[in-house]
């Protein structure tokens, strides 16, 4: 699992979505969630590539990964 994951993008996202201050707390939350719900993506998504008899996983198994 990604460790380094900056904190400053996660914080533009927040105040992008309208907060005016975040905490470290709430950064390395969102940071956690974010990551589990990515691995989650990324493993349906090689599923979906070896369904198709595939080695490389493409944008499409990304799109049907996610929306399942």
């Amino acid at each position: 699992m990604v460790k380094d994951f900056p904190l400053l993008p996660l914080e533009k996202i927040a105040r992008e979505a309208g907060a005016e201050r975040v905490s470290a707390s709430a950064l390395h939350e969102l940071k956690k969630v974010l990551l589990e719900i990515s691995e989650d993506i990324a493993r349906n998504a090689v599923k979906f590539s070896e369904h198709a008899k595939r080695v490389t996983v493409k944008s499409e198994d990304i799109v049907l990964a996610n929306k399942r």
